[in-house]
């Protein structure tokens, strides 16, 4: 088979044709394919030879195993094990029987070839737990991060062995055991032993534990001056508090926002609420969306009901992605405003009240009347005004208090973190995962 059929996959008038020879040309067409895999100078794209190997089947196995250890570069290298770990079903139980190859990084592709098929099931997954205590690093990883991918569907099956690990070792697949566990069933999935201990740790760092900033990338909060933390919640229907250090809640409510970013409901299950920090008590998760269609009405009457019994309540989303700003803001019982700039279309059937003071101060500093009416700007304006108010949530939050994207070890703390469940996670459960203590 000639290399020069395989490079006419380049080619979009002789593609067709090549793909069609090379599908019926066996072990010796993957072979060629591999070298050009393998070799820097070939202009050969996985993603068109990819499908022609899928057709080859079997036979294309044992080649790429070859084109991954002759490699020369580790650029070549991952070209190869791209097109490698995409064979699919087919290959399972020769991705299955490859992870205890001698070389560490055919052992590293076989197992991203078991996370790329569809239905991998119970026997490959299980092949995977003695990885976790591999040698190399970068497979115990890879394995722990497939195990983490695809084995909450497998949860019941792989827990009772991962509690074996945890048990009985070895001391350097322990660690890795834990996060695996807590990823894909949970806290239900911990022994008594580990939760006691995880307990037992969060004990320990948090009494010295200073303030860090909140930082994900999509951040929901709600802020309440003073620390009535037990008075807020009460407020707020929040049960079940549990102390946790600030990484562990931050942690948590990246965590959730991705998953709310994604559409996931459960990301309104649970929220991180901070100690009394330079005079103000956050809340923080996707539950406090200001502007989500899920979430608006309920922060606008929960933060109404907060600022009649503590003088204010305000509520912020802020997309650190490029992904907008949203701020409420509610004294004494009243709603004085509510803006949203997300880029969505019917952010402006949220605005409530009038602008406040600080969003009249920015329109001024960028020469726009800080009387607006959106129907009378021109489209410049309009859109220099948009692009401002993007980022604005946070500067907001820190002109009218504090704002927990800006706090540090220097912040004043009084009392203790918590964890605590929302009605949502008292009615529906809260979703499983691996946090930082």
């Amino acid at each position: 088979m000639r290399a020069d059929t395989v490079r006419d996959l380049c080619l979009a008038d002789r593609r067709a044709a090549a793909a069609e020879a090379l599908a019926g040309g066996g072990g010796v067409a993957a072979e060629a394919i591999a070298r050009e895999l393998a070799d820097d100078s070939s202009p050969v794209d996985r993603w068109h030879v990819v499908p022609v190997l899928r057709r080859i089947g079997a036979a294309a196995f044992d080649p790429l195993v070859r084109a991954l250890l002759d490699a020369s570069t580790d650029e070549a290298r991952e070209w190869v094990g791209a097109a490698f770990m995409r064979l699919g079903e087919e290959a399972l139980e020769r991705y299955t029987a490859t992870l205890s190859h001698p070389a560490p990084h055919v052992r590293r592709w076989a197992v991203r070839g078991i996370r790329h098929c569809d239905e991998p099931g119970p026997a490959a997954l299980h092949a995977l737990l003695p990885l976790l205590g591999d040698a190399d690093p970068e497979v115990a990883r890879t394995a722990r991060d497939t195990l983490l991918d695809r084995g909450p569907d497998l949860a019941d099956g792989l827990v009772p062995s991962l509690r074996e690990i945890r048990r009985e070792g070895p001391g350097r697949a322990r660690a890795r055991a834990l996060s695996v566990l807590a990823g894909i069933g949970g806290e239900a999935a911990l022994s008594a032993e580990d939760l006691a201990a995880v307990e037992r740790l969060i004990r320990v760092k948090a009494p010295d534990e200073r303030p860090v900033a909140l930082w994900a990338c999509w951040n929901h909060w709600i802020a309440v001056p003073g620390g009535d933390r037990a008075g807020i919640m009460e407020t707020l229907g929040l049960t079940g508090p549990r102390p946790v250090t600030f990484a562990l809640g931050n942690d948590i409510v990246d965590s959730d926002g991705h998953d709310a970013g994604d559409g996931g409901s459960e990301a309104f299950a649970r929220v991180f609420v901070t100690p009394e920090l330079d005079g103000w008590t956050f809340v923080l998760g996707a539950w406090c969306d200001p502007c989500g269609a899920e979430r608006s009405e309920d922060v606008l009457r929960l933060c109404t009901r907060l600022s009649a019994r503590y003088g204010q309540a305000q509520a912020y989303y802020y997309g650190a992605q490029g992904d907008g700003s949203a701020w409420l803001v509610a004294e004494r019982g009243t709603v004085l405003r509510r803006y949203c700039e997300t880029g969505e279309g019917e952010d402006e059937l949220l605005t409530l009240g009038e602008p406040l003071p600080f969003e009249r101060a920015r329109r001024a500093e960028l020469g726009l009347s800080p009387e607006w009416d959106a129907a009378q700007e021109s489209d410049e304006d309009e859109a220099e005004w948009r692009t401002a108010a993007f980022d604005l949530a946070p500067e907001l939050a820190k002109a009218l208090g504090v704002s927990p994207l800006d706090i540090g070890p220097d912040t004043r703390a009084r009392g203790a973190g918590v964890l605590a469940m929302t009605p949502y996670g008292v009615a529906h459960g809260v979703p499983t995962g691996a946090y930082r203590i």
